[in-house]
């Protein structure tokens, strides 16, 4: 399903235009990005849980050359399935 299908199919279970679906969608991606960036979780009871997962530095190896190389720290984000939405699956 493609942002495009997905803002259709808000549009049409909430009974809202698809400009209305799209504004929400974007304010719902965006309200989950600045909560990650402040290194909050964002729960949803049923759903699942939206969360920053940190990796540490590490040594890895081009696997082209086979040379060493330094791979730096980062936040990687990190989605954990509800209970209901894995059921539902």
């Amino acid at each position: 399903m493609t942002k495009a299908e997905l803002v259709g199919a808000i549009a049409a279970d909430a009974k809202i235009s698809k400009v209305a679906a799209d504004k929400a969608l974007k304010a719902f991606i965006d309200g989950v990005i600045s909560a990650l960036k402040k290194d909050e979780k964002v729960m949803l009871v049923g759903f699942g849980t939206f969360s920053v997962s940190k990796r540490k530095a590490r040594k890895g190896r081009n696997p082209r050359t086979g040379k060493e190389i330094k791979i730096p720290a980062r936040n990687v984000p990190k989605f954990t399935a509800g209970k209901a939405f894995k059921e539902a699956i």
